[in-house]
């Protein structure tokens, strides 16, 4: 049985790709953060969908993320999920790999919904 995260994480990229980052914003937790590249991070709702709205822009409005091989490690409320992240796009030249191993947290709110909390789309490739 596929986990209900992988189906959760679609509807994200869904989102991304229609640009409906109001919609988008409903999967995060109040203080959450996103990784919007190296040494950039965003923080609470309000500035991920700022930083959404900027991606979106670089991308010139044409991002679509996928998900390939994906794990999911759950320990209780939390969830690690480990995803082979596709970026496509129109914008042929970015300095980041559209091919990622992404790292997400998950956390389940008091009525058992599971929200991110920590979205890093470039995974590892942090530690340089």
């Amino acid at each position: 049985m596929e986990h209900e995260l992988k189906e959760l994480i679609r509807k994200c990229d869904l989102a991304i790709k229609q640009e409906d980052f109001d919609t988008l914003i409903n999967y995060y937790t109040d203080d959450a953060i996103l990784v919007v590249k190296p040494d950039m991070i965003a923080r609470g709702k309000e500035e991920i969908k700022k930083a959404f709205i900027a991606i979106s822009k670089y991308f010139n409005n044409s991002l679509v993320p996928t998900q390939g091989e994906m794990i999911i490690l759950e320990a209780g409320d939390t969830a690690l999920v480990i995803s082979q992240t596709l970026l496509d796009a129109d914008k042929n030249e970015s300095e980041f790999s559209m091919d990622r191993r992404a790292t997400y947290v998950f956390r389940k709110n008091p009525k058992g919904e599971w929200l991110c909390t920590i979205d890093n789309s470039y995974g590892t490739d942090l530690i340089k």
